[in-house]
């Protein structure tokens, strides 16, 4: 004879044999009813996406972990007449190559290789001092106006959008532009991590397609501004070092150190430092900015030798195409 007790086992027994239950702790009890428990967050929209090695993207960088519904609808970024940033227009030199960003809106294109940045930089504040949305059309560009507008259109699949460009960068040798991920997702290029575009300047009121070649050779006046950025580095090397350093602590010791920009306004330079920090972030030696004699001077150091630095920099090189310099203070 079968107990009432054991009856009721059994029947607990075959019910869990028809259903599949949840593991325990994924439900708890909410006035008096069971409701789920999320383990973590559960993205809305998350299209497949490989994170591969010497992608377009930096070092475990990528997708956010909760990715919007809806980004096909995001429109394009809209065209129009904005103040430019004159802070983010002066010259800069990065890794040993200088820069002369355009002092105007004006037309440009050209074509490469276009890459995204994502989650590291989400929330960071861009050139123009606005935080990266990497979910909004936006880019970074080296030498465009800030902000502006331009259309990148794949070579591979046609697709086109309109992106605002608030940001500097990328500043790898192979690379024209960086889009943010919303940008490059609509684009087809999330899962290559990078792909062949072309990028078109859009000015306002103007044609909507613009015949241009290349980038335009800097100006006279704009040569002066980089000749005059070259003589301060320079004269401020042969000085005796007496530059404050921010945002460490107190002065940089003595010693051997890899340049790797230089700028006029020190919010540019603070943005250089996040950039390469996330993305070299196999660095050992802290980065410090220099300021001295209207200059911010990002320096990595200090190193026990000039040969240490120079491995060190040859990796550098390695990695973004372009090479610091060795300086001694």
């Amino acid at each position: 004879m079968i107990r009432p007790a054991a009856c009721a086992l059994l029947a607990v027994w075959l019910a869990g044999c028809g259903t599949t239950s949840a593991p325990v702790g994924d439900t708890v009890a909410v006035d008096g009813e069971k409701r789920p428990v999320s383990r973590g967050p559960t993205p809305t929209r998350k299209p497949t996406v490989v994170l591969k090695r010497g992608g377009g993207f930096y070092k475990d960088d990528g997708p956010a972990d909760e990715i919007p519904d809806g980004l096909d609808d995001i429109p394009d970024a809209e065209p129009k007449w904005e103040p430019l940033h004159r802070p983010a227009l002066k010259p800069y030199v990065v890794l040993g190559k200088e820069y002369v960003p355009n002092t105007t809106v004006q037309p440009y294109r050209t074509r490469g290789i276009a890459s995204w940045y994502g989650k590291k930089f989400h929330g960071q504040k861009t050139s123009i001092g606005e935080p990266y949305d990497m979910f909004a059309m936006t880019a970074a560009h080296p030498t465009l106006a800030l902000p502006s507008y331009v259309r990148v259109t794949s070579v591979q699949s046609g697709r086109s959008v309109v992106v605002r460009v608030t940001d500097r960068g990328p500043f790898h040798a192979d690379r024209v532009i960086d889009l943010s991920y919303t940008a490059a997702y609509k684009l087809g290029l999330i899962n290559g991590g990078s792909g062949q575009v072309e990028v078109e300047a859009i000015v306002p009121g103007g044609p909507a397609a613009t015949a241009y070649a290349q980038v335009m050779p800097p100006r006279p006046a704009e040569r002066d501004e980089i000749a005059e950025l070259a003589r301060r580095m320079a004269d401020e090397e042969k000085a005796e070092p007496n530059a404050s350093t921010a945002g460490t602590g107190g002065e940089a010791p003595r010693g051997v150190y890899l340049q790797l920009g230089a700028f006029a306004n020190a919010d540019n330079a603070e943005n250089l430092r996040n950039h390469l920090t996330r993305e070299l972030d196999w660095l050992g030696e802290a980065m410090r900015i220099q300021a001295g004699g209207g200059m911010h001077r990002l320096h990595l150091g200090p190193y026990a030798s000039r040969g240490d630095a120079d491995r060190v920099a040859e990796r550098i090189r390695a990695a973004l195409g372009y090479k610091p310099t060795v300086v001694v203070r």
